[in-house]
């Protein structure tokens, strides 16, 4: 049995923490999108790049999930989270901190109608992650 979407998110977290490659994790897609504190990207091509640069560019990096949601369909998932997370700017030395909101929709991986062996059982096609202010 292939892992859950629920396993699929917690692992990209882990993955995150341990500087492992991301981009498995996204859909390969020109429809693919994903929403940082501070970029919006469009398509697997922009994600990938801004993806690399960021391990590249950070470490030490914390994920605390305080309230995963994920909700299962038949080749469809969404998911919610509140998330502490935190990281180091390897350049600047300057660490970053963010209480954030985390949702997305994830889909179970294909590739030309079969599953693709190297990739996780789910795919993000969206991933938002935004941190609230006061108003």
């Amino acid at each position: 049995m292939s892992p859950s979407a629920e396993a699929i998110v917690c692992d990209y977290y882990d993955a995150l923490c341990n500087g492992d490659p991301l981009v498995p994790y996204f859909r390969d897609d020109a429809s693919t999108v994903k929403f940082g504190i501070s970029e919006s990207l469009f398509g697997i091509d922009e994600i990938a790049r801004a993806l690399t640069e960021q391990t590249e560019t950070t470490d030490e990096w914390t994920v605390s999930s305080r309230h995963l949601v994920v909700d299962k369909r038949d080749d469809f998932a969404t998911m919610a989270d509140d998330v502490t997370m935190a990281w180091t700017d390897t350049e600047s030395g300057d660490r970053y901190r963010f209480d954030s909101r985390w949702s997305g929709t994830l889909v179970r991986a294909v590739v030309e109608g079969e599953a693709d062996a190297d990739a996780p059982a789910w795919q993000f096609t969206v991933l938002h992650v935004s941190a609230p202010c006061e108003l």
